[in-house]
């Protein structure tokens, strides 16, 4: 296995050394875009492929972007349907950052002549 790849295979998204105080008290939106998001389907093993989009208010706490970009990134080894995925991704990093407000889209190409978007947003919770 590649230094890289036993990197991703090791990642845990939760360890505070990824979370790096905010040390800005105004209101401002953090917009992060992944557009290499890959998981198997749990159902075929067929690659899904996704843009990932991450908006957030910080409160206390902002997030490394090496550590979102290897957190993405262990999705690639995992059979995972795009609702738990994006439900997964929305619940971990809202768990762990504590933000005043964030969203979560998921934009999934198309296959099979389907094309899915799943938003979750905790203004709407």
């Amino acid at each position: 296995m590649n230094y890289g790849e036993q990197e991703i295979v090791d990642f845990d998204i939760n360890k505070e050394e990824h979370y790096w105080p905010n040390k800005h008290s105004k209101n401002y939106i953090i917009d992060i875009e992944l557009p290499e998001y890959m998981a198997k389907c749990p159902r075929s093993g067929y690659p899904d492929f996704a843009v990932i989009r991450l908006k957030y208010t910080p409160n206390t706490k902002v997030i490394e972007l090496k550590a979102i970009k290897l957190y993405i990134n262990t999705f690639i080894y995992r059979e995972v349907s795009h609702e738990n995925a994006v439900n997964e991704i929305f619940d971990t990093l809202y768990k762990n950052l504590e933000p005043r407000w964030m969203s979560v889209e998921a934009d999934f190409k198309p296959r099979g002549n389907v094309r899915t978007i799943i938003k979750i947003d905790s203004s709407k919770m």
